[in-house]
């Protein structure tokens, strides 16, 4: 059955329903105008033999309910795109007029109007794609699914359909670029997206837009040549930090931020994973400089050894690329050289903090003891800092600086501060020894907090030891005791005082550093708290723990045990360990016995404070005033009774004069006396005693 000669096959069973449904309805008086259904158009299109005749050729006329059901315009009716058959009843002439996809995606339209494909469809190109050709008919469905042909997977074989080779397109146009859906599936694109299934690696799209195709030769075109950076950096968005910098002996980026055309290396549709052969550039190098003999007229060897190279940083790195001054066409390359080697062509990141540190302010001066790239890094064996042969190898470190900075070396003698044997210091220091004599590699050396490229005197603000940026340089290791200092008083966010609040090295010093736990830092750290808390310090050392302390006791508690270390705060504060919920706490830490009563000990009270103790105070210079009056009166007494005294002694020694004289004469009587007695009975005139008596 036909209408018109519209239709050539038609299911009778279907057409006469629908005939006699409408002739119903339009013979019942009154009846409205109906709208038409998306039912009503699938009773008759529903049916797979539905055709009809254009140009020539028989097409189908089939829609699939369940794919039009299945598809992102399911919620629209027929008649929201076929737009001319609105207000029909039964069946409608045709052809009918082609779909304007634009009524809905205008901006889209404009796009696709604008394009290569567009243009070519306005000027009736019989081979210029329209929406159906690569979004389909009735049952279009969105690019998140993956059976869309415009979805990720399927976007190159939909491109294919016109632009592999072989295509009526690539037979009847002009298009530059040969085999490409060869070359693109063989791509490292091509793999990610149809090998691995990749679906954020780059397809046709991605490049070209979906659907503002243009020729490349369009200054608007996605890959136009001052364009096709910015379209590879949609996804490259890091090129600028991780290209190569030097390319065929020229800086790839000539101007900050503008970047060359991608395409110029990598080559559309067969981007590879690969390396640029550089063996005849370095062979011709090395025909020369692989001798040992080589030198320059100032007597430097010009000599490279190539083993040496191959096994550094630099083995895919061709002579050309550092040496960029070369000019091939020249019997010797090299004779065009006329400036040093550029790292930063390559390390510009690294370049640029170098140029602000101290050395390259002094090379940039033209300082003879500046250093180099090459004086810490080597020439052409440069290795990584991870290789244990590198200057720059952490167990390396400290001789590497000490070269200049060892006491009596070029920048030691230069230096006016007030640090000094700054490499014996640190040898012997905590951090020394744990890297020099334990072999601990994560050990702080010294670029850990000078930083490798960016050194600067303390004095400066950007330097990484300067006083406001020691805490956060030491937390880089430390980083648990840096949370805690941040909360604590000492921190210039809590803290509130004009005065310089103390840093890691005003305690642990720079290249001394000691563990806390030997009895030598226990010691100093009392005197080093008294620099600032001096007036607190010395109520300290009037107590028992600060006399204790003093003889040399280190058990005896000191600052730190009962304020804390790091995580010192106001004692009015809640987490203070000195706190009222936490005082007796900290004082059992020493005396397991202590209680409430205990730790209401005055552990810094003072006679020297009328204010704050004036009982302790006026007791204090009460009993002094007493024992002062009692040794005024005593030596007043004694001043009054030293006259007296004298006179006396001198009585004394008169008198014992006269004694010892009458003892004199005495004796002197009786020797005489026992003499003429000894006489007499000699002469017998006296009878001596039975018994010598």
């Amino acid at each position: 059955m036909s209408r018109n000669g519209a239709f050539r096959r038609c299911s009778g069973a279907g057409v006469l329903a629908l005939l006699g449904g409408l002739t119903l309805l339009a013979a019942l008086p009154g009846a409205p105008a109906r709208t038409q259904e998306n039912e009503d158009c699938l009773a008759c299109h529903g049916d797979r033999d539905l055709t009809t005749e254009r140009n020539g050729r028989e097409v189908s006329l089939y829609v699939s309910e369940r794919g039009f059901g299945e598809s992102i315009h399911e919620p629209l009716t027929c008649v929201g795109c076929h737009m001319d058959t609105a207000g029909m009843e039964g069946f409608h002439d045709t052809p009918l007029e082609k779909v304007d996809c634009g009524n809905c995606h205008d901006e889209i339209q404009e796009q696709h109007a604008a394009s290569l494909h567009g243009r070519a469809l306005a000027r009736g190109d019989r081979l210029a794609p329209s929406c159906t050709d690569c979004h389909g008919f009735h049952t279009i469905k969105p690019v998140a699914d993956h059976d869309s042909p415009v979805s990720p997977l399927r976007i190159p074989y939909t491109c294919g359909k016109c632009h592999q080779e072989g295509s009526p397109v690539t037979q009847a146009r002009t298009i530059h670029q040969d085999h490409i859906l060869e070359n693109f599936s063989e791509s490292i694109h091509g793999e990610g997206l149809l090998k691995k299934g990749l679906i954020v690696a780059p397809n046709c799209a991605s490049c070209h837009t979906a659907h503002n195709i243009l020729p490349h030769t369009d200054p608007a075109s996605s890959i136009a040549r001052s364009n096709i950076a910015r379209t590879c950096t949609q996804c490259h968005a890091e090129i600028e930090s991780v290209h190569q910098k030097v390319i065929r002996g020229e800086l790839w980026e000539k101007q900050a931020h503008v970047l060359p055309a991608c395409v110029d290396c990598h080559p559309p549709h067969k981007i590879r994973r690969v390396y640029y052969d550089q063996g005849m550039s370095d062979a011709q190098c090395i025909g020369c400089h692989g001798e040992p003999g080589l030198e320059a007229a100032d007597g430097r060897s010009l000599h490279v050894a190539v083993e040496e190279v191959r096994q550094s940083r630099h083995a895919q790195v061709s002579c050309a690329q550092c040496h960029s001054g070369v000019n091939v066409s020249r019997k010797r390359p090299c004779e065009t050289l006329t400036q040093k080697v550029d790292c930063e062509a390559c390390h510009a990141e690294v370049g640029q903090q170098y140029e602000a540190s101290i050395h390259g302010q002094l090379l940039s001066r033209n300082d003879p003891n500046a250093p180099s790239c090459k004086e810490c890094h080597g020439r052409h064996d440069v290795l990584g800092r991870l290789n244990p042969s590198s200057p720059i190898f952490a167990l390396n470190i400290p001789n590497l600086c000490a070269r200049c900075h060892r006491e009596g070396e070029s920048a030691a003698v230069r230096y006016t501060g007030a640090e000094h044997d700054i490499v014996a210091d640190y040898t012997e220091s905590i951090h020394g020894k744990g890297l020099l004599k334990s072999g601990l590699t994560v050990t702080a050396t010294c670029t850990n907090c000078h930083t490798p490229h960016r050194a600067l005197p303390h004095a400066d603000p950007a330097s990484s030891v300067n006083r406001a940026n020691v805490p956060q340089t030491c937390g880089n290791c430390h980083h648990g005791i840096q949370e805690e200092f941040e909360q604590s008083i000492h921190h210039t966010l809590v803290g509130e005082t004009d005065k310089d609040l103390p840093v890691c090295n005003d305690c642990h010093s720079a290249h001394t550093i000691q563990r806390a736990d030997v009895d030598g830092f226990k010691l100093e750290i009392m005197q080093k708290c008294g620099r600032c808390h001096a007036e607190i310090a010395s109520t300290y050392f009037d107590t028992y723990h600060g006399k204790v302390s003093q003889l040399g006791y280190t058990k005896t508690a000191k600052c730190y045990d009962c304020h804390g270390a790091h995580d010192i705060l106001k004692v009015s504060d809640p987490r203070s360990h000195l706190s009222r919920d936490n005082v007796v706490e900290t004082c059992q830490k020493c005396h397991p016995g202590a209680t409430r009563r205990f730790a209401g000990y005055l552990s810094h009270a003072t006679h020297h404070d009328p204010d704050k103790y004036p009982w302790l105070f006026w007791t204090f210079w009460g009993m002094t005033g007493l024992l002062v009056g009692t040794f005024v009166v005593s030596g007043v007494h004694t001043l009054l009774w030293l006259p007296r005294a004298l006179q006396m002694r001198r009585e004394l020694r008169e008198a014992e004069a006269e004694e010892q004289k009458a003892l004199e004469a005495e004796a002197a009587q009786l020797d005489e006396s026992k003499m003429n007695h000894e006489e007499a009975v000699g002469r017998g005139e006296i009878e001596e005693p039975e018994g010598g008596e």
